[in-house]
């Protein structure tokens, strides 16, 4: 194929006719016809008088309908609007001409627009244009300018060293000359005009290439000689024994193997080009790995595929087992035809992958289309002939234009599309519609062959509508007809059809598993979990009852028998669990298969009968015993058994079988994964034949680590459960037991209940809720012991600061080059062994200290800190390694390790009396101090030697060298030299090297004046034998000069010029590396600072400091670059075999503009606030970029360079962009760095002039990096013209590597009408525009489930490589760390256990904690979970998961299994971690790697920090919900899913039961006191029984405060910064209300997870990113936080004050504090926090505009259209949301809870005085009495203002006042007839609010019911009036605490104590003030 432009030329001299082309004329005569007339049929505008003027044309905002086909003519225009503007016109006008004939009724938005303003143009320029021209016509212009183009790509093409305007031009030419052959080809008359060429789509799309440049010529790219990706193109274009293309209607022959498969079966254009880039660099990156063992290529190339074939198809072959099908995949016997079909099988997974859209979350429906399609691809390979239609076997779908979209994605996608429509936006209740996971599950089943191929589209299977009753099913015995049929005909849907089955489609329901809202979805997925706790609580409860005190006496019959009754409650509980199932899985009974129905129904008859058999035989045989005597002297005894015992044994034979395989794990997993009909028929009675969740077992040594964790932690947990829980309590159980209690101070409802059993319940309650609930403590605790022992053991924390740093860097060299440098040989890389005392003894040689590798890495490293502003310039000088090796033999370290160092030196020389040779010791001990003086001593000889150039003073100086250096050899410096007089040396000296830096001539004399001075000094003053100098000086003088003069003299005239001659060179020549020694020479000689000073930088010492603690951790030795995994980085995702990362972005910023800077919006800018957080960074920035402030800066238009450096220091876009592409720099340095040694490395890599190497370089990376932003709406930016779009675009042109993939939205004209089209579009900067690479046409919105997941699956087809990095758009990367990456990727190479890793888990630094208290809270949490946390979970528990970015994918592995997410809405709203469940449940391996780490950004407002934690509660309590779960916890072994419960949900749950706990205790003793049972029990106990009850009571508060959760936390601080100072962050979190946030935060939790799990309603809440010190109002906090924080406050505020109130005449305050103390805080916490955290929220000013906003918004009316944040209304209505949603027994769940508000008016009311100690039932009636009539009074004051107070006023207030007065006069009356007093009203309103608060909840359940009555008008009222009321309580307090300054500034300070600590300027962000820069 040509791949240049040659157009023929045309015969000018014969012009077309007229008629063809009426739009261009080609003669002079023809050149007065107006352009635009022929197509308007309008008269032109006449032409304007003047010389053109060159305008642009906007090209980039575009209507969306057009933009694709007509943005490239109007791009180049615009470039030739200068050169040619003839030609810029010709192609605007043939833009129109397409634009008309797309709509020519301009139907698309924005069309008519858009062609009125380019006619506007085209009509200017019509005849002035033509002015401009250099030849006679159009035709003639265009071929010229198409020449020059031409002429300049035949001139530069083949040629990679040109520079890089030449390469611009070049990519411009290209350009250029596709665009004008196209439009040369619409105005040439004939074919016979141009050569044949390809389509002009593919001309106008030259260079639209995405890595390599298959399809184009022209510039021979340095990637396209690399001999792996010659030898992987030559695999794929091996097209020998294909079937002729002519039988696919194609020309000429196939050119690959992708466009035959193109062809066969209708594959787009676009996806086969895509899919053939993604396999040629798969193969090529394999290709390299592969050893080289004198192997022949084709052995190569074939291992490489084999390898290829086993990855891609492993899940389809294991598929294909499961149900008993035969592989599709069918190779032939001669090896280089099955190489063929090895890459056609692969190829056509890729494009079925490439082009499946939505469909890509089903991996087995992708297995299912494969296996059909494969299945024809061989039938067209050997020839087949159909055995129905008796022709040759081809497609069925055939293979034309879009053929597979259309008719085989289309179909499943709209199913996937309608079932997601029914989810209502995530209200619709999970088991009304099917998600990906129900429609991929339908293909576990061997049904599914039943849809056929061609695919019958009346299947059940494509069958939306909603179930309804069906009059008739498919009967069974079709089914099984259909089963029995060859599976062949079965395969290909050719089944007969009986009239039996001949019926409407029925909705197939859910697969296998139904979401259900309900708690009880924990205890059926963690039912062992239960079963265990619950049978060891009441086994515990047995033996505290028979006082066991030695396990030895458990073996007691009696005690054997009642402890063994337990197993009677494990058969109720079992028999609820087969309760539980079917009820759980009622609505997949469509889709389950026979077995499991009659599975779940034997289960549920046996669970009957032991739930009968064992409480029969135990009261049968209660202490009927057998008994047998042991041999004497055993330690059994006599022993006895019943027949309860015996019957017990026969129970518990099944678990005995399952005890034998969890100790041989192997034979288990060979069980759960064998085909074997025995196997699969044992596994069918144990659990559900799932294809996933089988073989999940770990190794026997990883099953023995984890099984011994939870072995310490269960056997701790019971120990003190019963010795502090269970124990203490029995003896005052039964003293509560025998006092017998008569009266009661209420009317009792049970008065014949017996044992006070109330009191009881009240007492163990608060007790059993701590022991469901402690295990997550006593998790923490040994979490904390591991975890440390692990970091410790594996170096974590081994240089935590600078001094440390110091101390080791003579280490960091060798460290180096074991860690990243590739090792010569394999012998080299086996030798790189995990050993934990490999790096601890590592002694470096001197002659390899300072390698030549390791300099340039580290001044890299240095430099990059430098363009990020964390160090000045002064910093960088004091931290670079000089390059140039001066002095062999000399190590030149680094300044800042030797600052200080040679002034001690002369202080110790100075001081010293002694040897030499002790001096020379002394001084030796210090290394550096040795190397500092060793070093200024030969550099000083070094610049006297080209300083002095006479002859006289050459011998002087020799002279006094030869003097010094004989001293030191004989060891006589001490007695020959006055060490005195060396301080004074110094200083001369310093003044020397000052002089030579300014290298001012004028300074001549000074320098000779300088150096004479330092002759005198050193002659006279320090030498003891100076004379011998001297006279030296006159012999040789004497000599020379023939002449005698004094000494004096000589010294005067010496180093002075005479005669014309210069005895000194100055000003010294401009070398570098000569200014370079003697600017370093100064700097040591000078420097006084300390090492713990340099960087200042808080940010550069911590990474400095990790990158050299992580070289001595344990990590795989690096490949070479050429040989590493590729990856890629998907702003979504990551890869390094060959690699990818891919990053998700929605409408985030992506770079702050210079109005958001500076823009204050009532607070601060954005920049200002910039400049006091970052003051260090900012002078930096100011130094390098030469200004001294922001003025200046906006003066001189520096306005990029101030908007980038603001928005590298927010959690933006580009600052993850720029932080990502350091893995591209780090690859080109590190392959820089292996290139062979040779004397220009150094020079290379400083300079970076050589374009050969730079291209080289390049293409490496190329080949080994790919990063993908997945931008989802970049598409809709650009059309709509948001600056957005511009910012995205300047990312692409800073980043030329940089892809961005977003989602097309265009319409298409059919019909006349627009119809949306969307596509998946990949993206790259070329020249200054964005260029469409790829475009693959979607079946429809690919946004139908969670946003993000779905982003990044449109995006993951446009990565490569074999790793695959997800990253999130607010976390950033080093340059230290990236080089790292090579090593990480390693270990998907080595196993980790039973298999290799699928996920690699990394560590994040949370850069946002260095501010406010809260952000520093928040970064220390995160901290201890992604290091601590993970390493534990990874190792020894082997349960960690994906939790999010950054964690790197074995790319292949989840592309065949899913992807890296789950999408379904809501359920998979922490979609992230579903990527980690699935990938465990698919026998995946995640691990975690702590040597690398990647920064995130965090929210650190307390509102901010709310909402993330309300969302990861919402995602938890889905995934409670989730199949994920619940086959996770029914498919591990039980120590495995204990780690999986307590690492997951059972955090959550065990917060919430915590929370729990206290409402069960206070309400339990508020029925205590309220009833009168407490003060009788305890008036009638002992005190020793009290105090035995108070202490099991108070036990429980000690845990509130979540103190030991924070142990984890402590010891990774310790671990990493040491233990002192984690000692000292641990007390100061504490002063700063650490334990106020985590207490806080603990009620977001609870409050989310709770309320989800029973309603619904999780979602997405976006917190925001930008600057967060500001105030929020009192509005913004009451709504966030009023139902989930305040209302539960105020609620515990009245049960403690109730029971405060009640309890005081019998019990000691002592005992209140003791065990209500925890409350206090909590209830304190949870009702004023908020204000706490909140910035100014004690400032006067800020409480006033808090106190008219509230009442504003309170008041306001809300309706449609008006947010929850402008009116009290809309807030309420969105505040119960979750409730219209909620089913009945949601509902009814919610009205129970509500009853509890009741209790307070029933015990109180028979506590007033008023009841005159009545105990009548009809006492709690008249207070519902009073209640109704407040109720009326109120409704009667609603009424009268409706009526009265628009027209009537007066009578209004008339009636008010009658109704006050009524009022005041009953109580009145009531005080004096019925002796109403003062505590009555009091407990009147603490009965009565409550009661109302109650009926608020049961109205809000009801009201589908009261909604149309004046009830729920009444209702809103209420609550009105209660939020008005709760909100004024708050805001008193905070009000009144605002009048006193103290406050405010105390809020201040333990609020930014952190901003204080770093001396930043706080205040003026908090008063809102601008402050000059």
């Amino acid at each position: 194929m040509s791949n240049e432009i040659v157009p023929v030329d045309p015969i000018f001299d014969e012009e077309p006719k007229p008629n063809k082309q009426p739009t261009i004329s080609h003669g002079e005569e023809e050149e007065s016809k107006g352009v635009t007339r022929s197509l308007t049929d309008g008269e032109s505008s006449s032409s304007r008088s003047g010389r053109y003027v060159s305008e642009m044309f906007n090209s980039e905002r575009l209507p969306p309908t057009l933009s694709s086909e007509i943005q490239r003519f109007l791009r180049v225009a615009n470039m030739l609007e200068w050169k040619a503007p003839r030609v810029a016109y010709l192609c605007r006008f043939h833009a129109f001409e397409i634009a008309h004939n797309l709509d020519r009724n301009s139907t698309g938005r924005g069309v008519r627009q858009f062609k009125t303003l380019l006619l506007e143009r085209l009509e200017r320029d019509e005849e002035i244009t033509k002015t401009t021209r250099q030849e006679q016509s159009d035709l003639r212009e265009l071929k010229r300018v198409y020449d020059e183009s031409r002429g300049y790509i035949n001139q530069h093409a083949g040629a990679f060293d040109f520079e890089n305007s030449h390469g611009e031009k070049l990519i411009d030419a290209c350009i250029i000359a596709s665009v004008l052959y196209e439009v040369l080809k619409t105005v040439t008359a004939g074919p016979q005009a141009l050569a044949d060429r390809d389509s002009i789509q593919a001309k106008s799309e030259l260079f639209a290439y995405n890595i390599l440049p298959l399809d184009h010529g022209g510039i021979q790219h340095a990637i396209m000689k690399f001999p792996e990706i010659k030898a992987a193109i030559a695999v794929v274009r091996n097209v020998r024994g294909l079937p002729s293309a002519q039988n696919f209607q194609k020309r000429g022959a196939f050119l690959d193997l992708f466009e035959f498969l193109q062809y066969s079966f209708g594959f787009q254009k676009e996806n086969v080009a895509n899919q053939r880039e993604h396999l040629v660099l798969l193969l090529a990156n394999v290709l390299v790995r592969q050893p080289q063992k004198q192997l022949s290529t084709l052995k190569l190339v074939d291992a490489a595929i084999d390898e290829q074939m086993r990855k891609f198809f492993k899940n389809y072959t294991n598929w294909c087992k499961f149900l008993g099908r035969k592989s599709s995949i069918r190779l032939p016997c001669v090896n280089q035809e099955a190489q063929q079909y090895k890459i056609l099988y692969i190829g056509l997974y890729l494009l079925i992958w490439g082009e499946a859209a939505n469909l890509r979350f089903m991996p087995e429906c992708l297995c299912y289309i494969f296996h059909h399609m494969a299945c024809e691809l061989h039938g067209m390979l050997t020839g087949a002939v159909s055995m129905t239609t008796g022709d040759t076997v081809m497609p069925a779908y055939g293979g034309s234009r879009e053929s597979f979209l259309s008719n085989v994605v289309t179909p499943i996608y709209r199913v996937i599309y309608e079932e997601a429509e029914k989810n209502k936006s995530g209200t619709a209740d999970h088991s009304t519609w099917r998600n990906y996971d129900d429609l991929n599950e339908f293909f576990w089943s061997p049904d599914c062959f039943l849809i056929g191929w061609p695919m019958r589209l009346e299947h059940d299977f494509f069958c939306t509508q909603s179930p309804k009753k069906q009059k008739f099913k498919i009967s069974r015995t079709a089914k099984e007809k259909r089963k029995v049929k060859g599976n062949e005909d079965e395969e290909q849907g050719l089944n007969d059809v009986t009239l039996e089955e001949i019926r409407e489609p029925i909705w197939l329901g859910k697969s296998n598993f139904v979401e259900i809202r309900s708690f009880w979805q924990i205890f059926r997925s963690f039912d062992r979990m239960w079963s265990f706790f619950i049978l060891s609580l009441q086994a515990m409860i047995i033996m505290a009852c028979h006082d066991v005190g030695s396990p030895l006496q458990v073996l007691d019959a009696v005690i054997m028998e009642d402890i063994m009754s337990i197993f009677i409650t494990s058969a109720m509980l079992k028999l609820i669990q087969a309760i539980l199932d079917i009820i759980f899985t009622w609505k997949a009974r469509n889709t389950m298969e026979l077995s499991q129905k009659r599975r779940q129904v034997l289960r549920l008859a046996i669970a009957v009968i032991w739930t009968i058999v064992l409480p029969v035989y135990y009261a049968r045989s209660r202490r009927k015993y057998t008994c047998y005597s042991a041999q004497y002297g055993s330690w059994l005894g006599e022993w006895c058994y019943s027949s309860f015992m015996v019957a017990v044994a026969i129970y518990l034979m099944t678990n005995a079988v399952d005890l034998v395989l969890f100790f041989v794990p192997a034979v288990s997993k060979y069980i759960e994964i064998s085909h074997w009909c025995m196997c699969k028929t044992m596994l069918r009675w144990i659990q559900p034949r799932l294809y996933v969740g089988r073989g999940m077992q770990e190794t026997q040594v990883s099953l023995f680590k984890y099984t011994f964790f939870w072995i310490l932690v269960l056997s701790t947990k019971l120990v003190f459960s019963y010795s502090f829980e269970i124990k203490p309590l029995i003896a005052p159980t039964r003293q509560i037991m025998k006092i017998g209690v008569q009266i009661y101070d209420w009317h009792e409802l049970f008065p014949k209940v017996r044992s006070n059993a109330g009191a009881i319940v009240a007492v163990w309650a608060p007790i059993i809720v701590v022991y469901f609930m402690d295990t997550q403590i006593w998790y923490s605790v040994y979490c904390t012991v591991c975890g440390g022992l692990y970091g410790i053991l594996h170096h974590l924390g081994e240089i935590r600061t600078l001094g440390m740093l110091r101390s080791r860097f003579h280490s960091l060299p060798s460290a180096f080059k074991l860690c990243l440098i590739p090792p010569p040989s394999k012998k080299g890389q086996k030798s790189r062994t995990k050993s934990f005392f490999q790096n601890i003894f590592c002694k470096v040689s001197q002659s390899e200290a300072l390698d030549q590798k390791f300099v340039l890495v580290w001044n890299q490293i240095i430099s990059t800190f430098r363009s990020e502003d964390l160090i000045s310039n002064r910093e960088m000088d004091l931290m670079m390694i000089p390059t140039s090796g001066l002095f062999p033999g000399i190590i030149r370290w680094p300044i800042f390790l030797l600052a200080n160092k040679f002034s001690t030196a002369l202080s110790i020389a100075r001081d010293f009396v002694g040897k030499d040779k002790k001096l020379f010791r002394k001084i030796r001990k210090d290394e550096y101090m040795y190397s500092a003086l060793k070093e200024c001593y030969v550099s000083v000889k070094s610049i006297l030697e080209i300083l002095i150039v006479g002859d006289l003073e050459k011998r002087v100086v020799f002279n006094i060298v030869n003097e010094i250096e004989g001293s030191i050899k004989e060891s006589s410096f001490l007695q020959d030299f006055k060490m005195s007089e060396l301080p004074a040396l110094q200083v001369k000296f310093v003044e020397l090297l000052e002089l030579l830096v300014e290298g001012d001539k004028n300074q001549h004399d000074k320098v000779v004046e300088v150096l004479q001075d330092i002759f005198e000094l050193v002659t006279n003053d320090m030498m003891a034998n100076g004379h011998r100098v001297l006279d030296l000086l006159e012999s040789s003088q004497e000599t020379v000069h023939d002449m005698t003069a004094s000494p004096r003299r000589v010294e005067r005239q010496l180093f002075e010029s005479a005669a014309g001659k210069t005895s000194i060179y100055f000003p010294l020549p401009d070398d570098g590396t000569l200014n370079e020694q003697i600017k370093r020479l100064h700097l040591l000689l000078t420097i006084k600072d300390k090492a713990m000073d340099i960087p200042a930088n808080l940010d550069a010492r911590r990474r400095i400091s990790f990158f050299a603690t992580s070289l001595f951790m344990d990590m795989p030795s690096a490949p070479e670059v050429r040989k590493m995994l590729s990856f890629r980085l998907n702003c979504l995702l990551l890869s390094l075999f060959f690699s990818c990362v891919i990053t998700p972005h929605y409408m985030e910023d992506i770079n702050f503009s210079m109005k958001e800077l500076q823009s204050s919006k009532g607070q601060v800018s954005i920049i200002f606030y910039m400049q006091n957080i970052f003051p260090d960074e900012w002078k930096n920035f100011l130094e390098r970029m030469g200004y001294q402030n922001l003025n200046e800066l906006i003066d001189e238009s520096k306005e990029e360079e101030i908007r980038n450096w603001a928005s590298f220091r927010g959690q933006t876009l580009s600052r993850t962009v720029r932080g990502m592409m350091y893995y591209r720099e780090a690859l080109k340095l590190q392959a820089l760095v292996e290139k062979p040694e040779n004397k220009d490395i150094l020079e290379d890599a400083i300079e970076r002039n050589n374009p050969k190497l730079s291209a080289e370089l390049d293409a490496l990376a190329d080949m080994k990096f790919t990063y993908v932003i997945s931008c989802q709406m970049f598409g809709s930016q650009k059309s709509s013209g948001d600056p957005r779009a511009e910012d995205i675009k300047d990312l692409m042109r800073r980043y030329p590597a940089l892809r961005v993939a977003y989602i097309e939205e265009k319409e298409e004209i059919v019909g006349d009408k627009p119809q949306k089209v969307y596509s998946s579009v990949l993206a790259k900067a070329v020249g200054n525009f964005d260029q469409v690479i790829y475009r693959i046409k979607l079946p429809g919105p690919p946004i139908i489930g969670e946003g993000k997941p779905e982003n990044q699956n449109h995006a993951i087809i446009f990565t490569r490589g074999e790793a695959l990095q997800t990253i999130d758009m607010n976390q950033d990367n080093y340059l230290e760390e990236a080089l790292k990456v090579r090593n990480l990727l390693q270990e998907f190479l080595q196993n980790h256990g039973r298999r290799p890793p699928t996920i690699l888990g990394l560590r994040e630094h949370i850069f946002t904690g260095s501010v406010s208290s809260l952000a520093w809270f928040m970064s220390y949490q995160e901290t201890s979970f992604v290091t601590i946390g993970q390493r534990l979970l990874a190792n020894p528990l082997r349960v960690r998961f994906h939790y999010g970015h950054p964690d790197i994918f074995d790319r292949v592995f989840h592309i065949t299994r899913g992807g890296i997410s789950k999408a379904s809405k809501t359920i998979n709203l922490s979609e992230d971690v579903f990527a980690g469940f699935n990938s465990t449940l698919r026998r995946g391996c995640i691990t975690y790697h702590e040597y690398l780490q990647v920064g995130k950004g965090r929210d650190v407002g307390l509102n901010q920090i709310s909402k993330f934690e309300a969302k990861v509660a919402n995602g938890n309590s889905e995934q409670t919900l989730s199949r994920d779960i619940h086959r996770l916890g029914r498919q591990f072994d039980f120590f495995r899913m204990l780690s999986c419960y307590f690492t997951t949900i059972g955090f959550y749950f065990s917060s919430l039961i915590s929370v729990i706990g206290i409402y069960v205790f206070l309400y339990g003793q508020l029925y205590l006191v309220l009833s009168g049972l407490q003060k009788a029990l305890l008036l009638e106990a002992r005190m020793q029984n009290i105090e035995s009850l108070e202490t099991a009571l108070a036990s429980q508060s000690f845990i509130q405060l979540g103190l030991l959760t924070g142990l984890p936390m402590v010891m990774e601080i310790g671990l990493e910064k040491g233990f002192l100072t984690a000692l000292k962050d641990f007390v100061l979190m504490q002063l700063q209300l650490a334990a106020v946030f985590f207490t806080f935060s603990l009620g977001t939790k609870t409050h989310y997870y709770g309320r989800t799990i029973m309603h619904g309603g999780a979602k997405y809440m976006p917190t925001g990113r930008k600057v967060v010190v500001f105030h929020a109002s009192f509005t913004e906090n009451y709504r966030l936080y009023s139902r989930s924080h305040f209302v539960k406050g105020f609620e515990l505020l009245l049960l403690l004050v109730v029971y405060d109130l009640f309890r005081r005449s019998y019990q000691s305050s002592m005992a209140y504090v003791l065990i209500t103390y925890s409350v206090w805080f909590m209830t304190i916490t949870w009702l004023f926090a908020p204000f706490l955290f909140n910035p100014s929220g004690f400032s006067w000013d800020k409480i006033v505009d808090d106190w008219k906003g509230w009442n504003k918004w309170i008041k306001e009316q809300g309706g449609i259209g008006i947010q929850q944040d402008k009116s009290w209304q809309s807030w309420w209505n969105d505040e119960q949301a979750h409730l219209r949603r909620s089913g009945y027994g949601a509902r009814l769940f919610e009205i129970l809870l509500s009853l509890r508000f009741f209790l307070y008016q029933y015990g109180l009311v028979y506590h007033l005085d008023i009841s005159q100690q009545s105990k009548n039932f009809l006492v709690y009636v008249l207070s519902w009495v009073v209640i109704l009539a407040v109720f009326l009074t109120v409704k009667a004051v609603n009424i009268g203002r409706q009526l009265f107070s628009a027209n009537y006023h007066l009578m209004f207030r008339f009636f008010k006042a009658f109704l006050f007065l009524s009022c005041f006069a009953i109580v009145i009356t009531l005080s004096i007839i019925c002796e109403l007093s003062l505590k009555d009203v009091i407990i009147c309103c603490l009965a009565f609010l409550p009661t109302g608060w109650g009926l608020i909840l049961v109205a809000q359940a009801v009201r589908p019911i009261i909604e149309k009555t004046g009830f729920w008008h009444f209702t809103e009222v209420l609550v009105q009036a209660y939020d008005y009321g709760m909100g004024s309580v708050l805001f008193a307090p905070v009000a009144i605490l605002a009048w006193l300054p103290i406050i405010s500034a105390f809020q201040t300070r333990f609020l930014f104590n952190q901003a204080f600590n770093r001396h930043l300027q706080i205040q003026p962000i908090l008063a809102g003030k601008k402050k000059q820069t």
